[in-house]
């Protein structure tokens, strides 16, 4: 009797760490789980709500790793711990051996359990349990951050030195946006024409306008000593409003007109175009290089009120025109109104490839198409199979680069006209 009694004091005695670490392991549980599973805009918004508790959350997930790192530091110690207790409280109980057995099968299930069911209860609100559970998560990193950050450094240094590899660098805000983006757009939370429009602001601040201006062999111009009567003519006839002028050649650009104070210019003059004199109408023209970023243009424009642009090379020679329009296309996509003249430049086919022109800008195809064609060494769909190929290929020719067939249509002369493209896989079998 005395020794039973003696067993179940060291029960008890071993019982009662037994369900403080129970607690703890179950309370750490659920904290690195919450922490793990919180997102920053949603802690953001509840800041911005005025919870200041959220404050430091907020800063915790800026360093998440570390953070959840001294969380499961601490309840590996805290299940130790519990395993030293149970195991001792156990044996002073029982000593059958098919009853051991049990209690063992017992207690993993327990932890099983206890890793579980926290983890099911916090990811329903994960911001909020995180709120809750602050005190245990603070006083875990603040206990055992320093030692995890010896650990690392202990670990990661040597590794270094024998991998000799650089550290990979920090994702930039606009590409853990953007991937963000593309990702609720696979998962469906997120259409297609969204994700174009954000990616498109993000595009601006890397943007050259040499990428999305409008090339010289495109522009309407008009000879400034023209007839003033054939040049109101022609300006109705064009679906521009701004107009650059040149003289003597057509490199010379002098002044940049708008169609309207033209005409209201002739009304004043009873009709009489002969009457009006278009070098006091037009505005001087505005160059800008052509490495300028279109994030910056457009600023420009918008703070000096104006809505075009001449962009010229290094040696200052005009390459081509940007508008206001031309940038918040690359946001919104092509803006077409009943003046626009339509192109063609791009027809899918069923099999998911497509007859494309080869002036069509590379973005403008990924737009449309829904492809990652790369856009850094060269600017049109042409340019692009010239500069991988090393070559003007002949119509007729194909190659495969980027995960893509291209087949040359036509050419004329040293400029490729037209091709089909289209991903390798399923495209090109009927051929």
């Amino acid at each position: 009797m005395d020794d039973r009694g003696g067993a179940l004091v060291d029960l008890l005695v071993a019982g009662v760490p037994v369900a403080l670490f129970v607690v703890i392991t179950v309370i750490l549980s659920a904290a690195g789980s919450a922490l793990l599973a919180s997102n920053r805009t949603k802690l953001h918004h509840m800041e911005r709500l005025g919870d200041r508790r959220i404050k430091r959350l907020v800063e915790l997930t800026a360093e998440r790793a570390r953070a959840v790192s001294a969380i499961r530091l601490a309840r590996q110690v805290s299940t130790v711990a519990l395993t030293i207790f149970a195991t001792r409280a156990v044996l002073s109980y029982e000593t059958d051996p098919m009853r051991l057995a049990v209690w063992a099968v017992g207690g993993i299930l327990l932890a099983i359990l206890l890793d579980a069911v926290p983890r099911v209860m916090v990811s329903l609100r994960p911001e909020r349990s995180a709120l809750m559970l602050l005190p245990a998560i603070e006083a875990s990193s603040r206990l055992l951050e320093p030692l995890i950050g010896g650990i690392e450094k202990a670990v990661i240094a040597p590794l270094r030195l024998a991998s000799k590899t650089p550290r990979e660098a920090a994702w930039t805000a606009h590409e853990e946006i953007r991937e963000a983006v593309d990702l609720l757009h696979r998962e469906g939370g997120v259409v297609k024409a969204d994700r174009d429009m954000v990616g498109g602001v993000l595009d601006l601040s890397e943007l050259p306008l040499s990428d999305i201006m409008v090339h010289r062999t495109k522009m309407r111009t008009f000879d400034i000593d023209m007839p003033v009567g054939d040049l109101l003519k022609a300006l109705i006839a064009s679906p521009f409003t701004r107009h650059p002028l040149w003289r003597d050649e057509p490199d010379n650009i002098v002044g940049v007109l708008h169609s309207k104070e033209l005409m209201r210019a002739v009304d004043r003059a009873g009709g009489d175009p002969a009457k009006v004199c278009v070098e006091t109408l037009m505005t001087p023209p505005w160059f800008v290089p052509d490495t300028t970023l279109a994030a910056d243009q457009l600023k420009a424009f918008l703070k000096r009120k104006i809505h075009l642009a001449l962009v010229v090379d290094e040696y200052g020679e005009v390459q081509g025109l940007v508008t206001l329009e031309d940038i918040l296309e690359e946001i919104v996509g092509d803006i077409a109104d009943e003046q626009d003249v339509v192109v063609q430049g791009v027809r899918p086919y069923p099999d998911g490839s497509a007859s494309v022109d080869g002036a069509v800008p590379i973005r403008d195809l990924n737009r449309v198409m829904d492809w990652r064609l790369p856009d850094d060494e060269a600017t049109t769909i042409a340019g692009l199979v010239i500069h991988e190929a090393r070559m003007i290929p002949d119509p007729g020719q194909s190659f495969t680069f980027h995960g893509f067939r291209f087949r040359v249509l036509r050419r004329q002369r040293n400029r490729i006209t037209a091709l089909k493209v289209g991903p390798v896989d399923g495209v090109f079998r009927s051929d």
